[in-house]
C-alpha cells in the first residue's frame, strides 16, 4: 500500500506525516513538494518525496503513479494557477493514475456554505465525486492556530478584539484534525463520504474566558463593529489583503457558517477532543 501526502512541507502536514508514520511503514510513504529546497528537509525523514505542482498536470501523472490512497490538503488561493484549476488538477490526475481513495481538506457545510472561502471547496468535492473514486470530505471547521495574532496579542495585554457578535465556532487544534484525516486515510477510522470535524461550537467571549484560565492573564474583551475593527487592524499595521480576509471570516462566522454541532471528531479520533483550556495552554506553549 502506497500512501501520498501532499501539503506536507505545511503546519497541517507536518503533523499528518507525524501520525502516519506511527501507523504505516516509511516505505509506505510518500509525500509531495514543490521543490528540491523543499524537499530534502522531507528526505531527511526517511519517507519517499516526489517532486510536483498542483499546477503542473505533468508532474502529478508522475507524482501519483503507483499510488493507493491520497491525503488532499487544499492548496492556498493566490497562485499563478487559480485553486479550482489547480484541485481539478489534482483529481484528473488521481483518476488517470488509478488513485482508489482521496481524503480531502474542505469546508464546513459543504455546498450548504455561503462563505465565499467555500466556493472552491464546493467545487473540488463536485470533482471528486464526479471521478467516481472513493473518498471522503474533511470539512474542516477552524484551527486554534488561525487566531494566533488574537490570542497572543491578549496575553501579552492588548485588548481582545473581534466583531463577529454571538457567532459561534468550532475551534479545535491543527494536530487533531491531522491525526484525524490520517486515520481515515489508513482506515483506522471510519470512512463515510462526509465528516463534519467540529469542536464544541463557541462564541469569542467563551474563547476568550477560556483564555484567561489558560494563561492567568487578564485583558479586556470588545466586541467592534466591522468598521471599527477594520481601523483597529489597519492602525496596527495589518496590510489590507489580510484585513480583508479577517473581516471575511468575522462575517462568516457572524452568519453561522462554522457553527456546526457533530460528533464526528471524535469518532474518528477514537477519543474526545482536547478540552478548550487545555488546548490554549498547548498553543501558547508552541
Amino acid at each position: 500500500m502506497k500512501y501520498l501526502l501532499t501539503g506536507a512541507t505545511g503546519e497541517l502536514g507536518t503533523y499528518a506525516l507525524h501520525y502516519l508514520k506511527e501507523q504505516v511503514e516509511l516505505n509506505e510513504i510518500v509525500v509531495l513538494a514543490r521543490t528540491e529546497e523543499k524537499a530534502a528537509k522531507l528526505r531527511e525523514q526517511g519517507v519517499e518525496v516526489r517532486i510536483g505542482d498542483f499546477g503542473d498536470y505533468e508532474s502529478l501523472l508522475e507524482t501519483f503513479s503507483g499510488i493507493d490512497r491520497l491525503l488532499f490538503v487544499s492548496s492556498q488561493p493566490g497562485a499563478k494557477v487559480s485553486r479550482g484549476e489547480q484541485h481539478k488538477n489534482v483529481v484528473n490526475a488521481a483518476k488517470e493514475t488509478g488513485v482508489s481513495f482521496i481524503a480531502y481538506t474542505s469546508f464546513p457545510k459543504g455546498a450548504g456554505s455561503k462563505s465565499p472561502l467555500a466556493q472552491d471547496h464546493i467545487l473540488t468535492e463536485q470533482l471528486i465525486s464526479e471521478s467516481n473514486i472513493s473518498h471522503t470530505f474533511l470539512r474542516n471547521n477552524w484551527y486554534i492556530e488561525n487566531e494566533k495574532d488574537t490570542l497572543n496579542a491578549a496575553v501579552a495585554g492588548h485588548t481582545f478584539m473581534y466583531s463577529a457578535g454571538e457567532g459561534k465556532t468550532g475551534w479545535a487544534l491543527k494536530r487533531e484534525y491531522a491525526e484525524a484525516a490520517i486515520n481515515v486515510l489508513t482506515g483506522k477510522a471510519a470512512t463515510p463520504e462526509i465528516l463534519e470535524l467540529s469542536g464544541n461550537p463557541i462564541t469569542y467571549v467563551k474563547l476568550a474566558e477560556a483564555l484567561k484560565i489558560a494563561s492567568d492573564k487578564t485583558f479586556e474583551v470588545i466586541e467592534l463593529s466591522d468598521a471599527d475593527y477594520q481601523s483597529s487592524l489597519t492602525s496596527n499595521g495589518i496590510p489590507e489583503p489580510v484585513v480583508g480576509f479577517i473581516l471575511m471570516i468575522q462575517n462568516d462566522i457572524r452568519n453561522g457558517e462554522l457553527d456546526v454541532i457533530s460528533n464526528d471528531f471524535e469518532k474518528t479520533l477514537g477519543k474526545p477532543l482536547t478540552p478548550l483550556v487545555d488546548a490554549l495552554k498547548e498553543f501558547l506553549q508552541q
